[in-house]
């Protein structure tokens, strides 16, 4: 038997083993674990504190009663009590063909083995966890990219830095939860909120591209951005400003070493950057009129975290925390981690050289180490001090596929916080045009998403994907949530000179994210056999493969590497099929 059979029958142990536990504290019989979890069990404050049924004393001990859930599992790990009261059960209970895991499992070791970083996935249907694994290091590379061989491994509890992903559960959930509430309307304009410093204070910039208009011009149009603009991506602000960088073309919105950023903020990640940076907005110019297109923009979410925290007079980390994760007993999402409780070791790194694109990137400031328990988008560290509308949590695969689920019934533990009229306007398509947008939320549309989503899955789909290699899907009529984290760009740059934002973790299939959901699909309720269809998978994977390889490549480019993991793959499918 391989190391992937050993390794696949090693969780399907665990997971069996699992079930038969909780089986046996559904019929009554696991009086053994019962009597445990009704005793005081002496601790320090080191606890993971679940508070639907654990709760520390005032002598610094941890009483702990049985949970309202009678499905609850009580873990001791170390010095800590973890109680996870989430529901699981097989993949074949829940409609996925293990020979689906199997495939997706061997393209992602496999990918590893020939230099891709590590990843993630978790898998939830109808309520339940169905599937969660974890692969790779924390750490794959040095800084001068030879390879780390003494990283530890990562694990399910791991942290990923979620990037943009963060947009939907820092930011889109705390509105869903207001509008439900009656506390925010969406048409609000920004002004009513930021005053009218937001359009008085705009400055003339000619960029070479979008609508020049005069000052009295845009003063009008940023008077009239409204919250629902911003969800949009159609305030028409610019994609990526980089408040932070003093050396930009502000015209051309690029990355110059002799240029001078008219919008540079400072870059200290304190309160009085913020503060500056939210100054640099309001004195930001429009591209084009609100309204009139849809153009992705960062700054839309660091508005609309800004507008958030000043309704719920609470950090976005804190809202998210207490709203959310508080009730469900989730205690692997955070801002900073670091200042949090975490450490670097239970944190998936990111850059290898800071922000620096290994050294193509220079400023004053800049963070030349590799990244590790720091988010890495430049505007949430350095403008917003790591807590940001648009970037910044991280989390693990597990909870992010939990919070996930709220979207498809709208209630986080007990509490009913998102009414079925805010979850259909928050996904329903912005226009025949824009089917693949919702509310901040992405569409997977008239095929629009299929990148990410796969090609089976509904119109209806929704979900977001992150820089550094993240991505949370929602079927509503599968009832399927996907959760698939990787740091694809804890990697070295491919070729500088080309493109200082691709890293070598960007050429392999593990990177695409869409490969899970569309091997996933790929028979899901279905009992005829699969093999034929799983192989068709693999051949389009070896085709695109086959695509990115370019004359001139040598063998150790990622991308050739990659190939050779796809072939190496289709032998053993095969061979064993």
């Amino acid at each position: 038997m391989d190391n992937r059979k050993k390794l696949r029958t090693k969780y399907r142990s665990c997971f069996i083993l699992y079930a038969f536990i909780t089986a046996l504290i559904l019929s009554g019989c696991g009086t053994g674990i019962k009597t445990y979890i009704g005793e005081t069990y002496e601790n320090d404050s080191n606890y993971v504190n679940r508070e639907t049924s654990i709760a520390l004393s005032d002598d610094q001990t941890i009483s702990a009663g049985v949970s309202d859930n009678e499905n609850a599992m009580i873990f001791l790990s170390e010095d800590k009590v973890i109680v996870d009261d989430t529901e699981r059960v097989s993949p074949a209970e829940a409609g996925i063909r293990e020979e689906s895991l199997e495939l997706i499992e061997d393209i992602i070791e496999t990918d590893i083995d020939h230099g891709f970083t590590s990843a993630q996935l978790a898998v939830m249907r109808d309520g339940k966890l169905v599937y969660e694994n974890a692969w790779g290091k924390l750490n794959t590379y040095h800084q001068d990219g030879s390879e780390d061989t003494e990283s530890d491994p990562v694990t399910t509890d791991t942290l990923y830095d979620l990037a943009s992903v963060s947009k939907m559960f820092g930011v889109n959930y705390v509105i869903q939860k207001l509008v439900t509430d009656g506390k925010l309307d969406l048409d609000d304009t920004v002004e009513s909120y930021l005053g009218t410093r937001f359009s008085e204070d705009v400055i003339e910039i000619h960029y070479t591209e979008g609508e020049n208009v005069d000052l009295e011009t845009q003063r009008e149009w940023k008077s009239n951005i409204t919250l629902r603009d911003l969800l949009r991506h159609q305030g028409g602000f610019p994609a990526d400003p980089r408040y932070c960088n003093p050396h930009l073309n502000t015209e051309a919105q690029k990355y110059d070493p002799d240029g001078t950023n008219l919008l540079y903020a400072g870059n200290d990640a304190d309160e009085k950057t913020k503060e500056a940076t939210i100054e640099a907005i309001c004195r930001t110019p429009l591209l084009y009129k609100p309204g009139t297109q849809t153009l992705y923009s960062d700054v839309d979410y660091m508005i609309l975290g800004k507008v958030v925290e000043q309704v719920t007079g609470e950090d976005l980390d804190t809202c998210l925390k207490e709203t959310f994760c508080k009730p469900m007993g989730l205690i692997h999402i955070t801002y900073n981690p670091l200042e949090n409780g975490f450490t670097k070791e239970d944190c998936a790194a990111t850059e290898l050289n800071g922000n620096t694109r290994d050294g193509y990137v220079s400023f004053d400031g800049i963070r030349t180490y590799t990244l590790q328990g720091e988010v890495h988008d430049e505007k949430a560290y350095y403008s917003m001090g790591g807590v940001s509308g648009h970037a910044g949590l991280f989390a693990n695969a597990r909870e992010v596929a939990e919070l996930a689920n709220i979207m498809l019934t709208g209630y986080c533990g007990e509490e009913l916080v998102f009414s079925q009229e805010v979850i259909d306007e928050f996904t329903a398509p912005q226009s025949d045009k824009y089917s693949n947008w919702g509310l901040g939320w992405w569409r997977q549309g008239n095929m629009q998403r299929a990148k990410y989503f796969g090609t089976k899955a509904c119109a209806d789909t929704i979900g977001h994907q992150g820089w550094t290699g993240t991505l949370v899907m929602i079927d509503p009529e599968k009832k399927l949530v996907i959760a698939f984290l990787t740091n694809k760009i804890n990697s070295p740059v491919t070729d500088i000179k080309k493109d200082a934002n691709r890293f070598d973790g960007n050429w392999y299939t593990t990177a695409s994210l869409g490969f899970v959901p569309e091997i996933l699909y790929t028979g899901l309720d279905g009992s005829d056999d699969v093999t034929d269809k799983l192989e068709r998978v693999l051949d389009k994977l070896i085709e695109d493969s086959e695509s990115a390889v370019k004359p001139g490549m040598g063998e150790d480019h990622p991308a050739m590497r990659n190939l050779r993991s796809k072939e190496e793959v289709k032998e053993r499918f095969e061979i064993s099929h």
